[in-house]
């Protein structure tokens, strides 16, 4: 499973955050490889500096090998909180699918 990460020109990343993400994500993720071809990561911040409640955005798109790509969105009050909350709902998207997949 190929990883990208990307943010926004309002979100500056660190080197090792980006290495933390991927990480994470590879770990959460495992059970699916074998269906993902790509994971793609989209960071943001929706107040571009000002704070604010839920400003931080996280997507998560995945392409699954013969299935559409499929993506999730996650707002929160951090970056860390907004990885989170996608990784969540993209585990529970890919448990719906893979699933219905794997029964028939």
């Amino acid at each position: 499973m190929e990883i990208r990460l990307n943010t926004d020109s309002n979100f500056t990343a660190s080197e090792a955050f980006l290495e933390k993400v991927s990480a994470e994500l590879t770990k959460k993720l495992n059970r699916f490889s074998e269906y993902i071809t790509t994971a793609e990561v989209f960071f943001g911040d929706e107040n571009s500096g000002k704070s604010g409640t839920h400003d931080k955005r996280c997507t998560i798109e995945v392409r699954p090998r013969n299935l559409n790509p499929e993506a999730v969105t996650h707002f929160a009050d951090t970056v860390d909180h907004a990885f989170n909350g996608a990784v969540d709902k993209i585990r529970n998207l890919l448990d719906s699918r893979i699933g219905k997949l794997q029964n028939k």
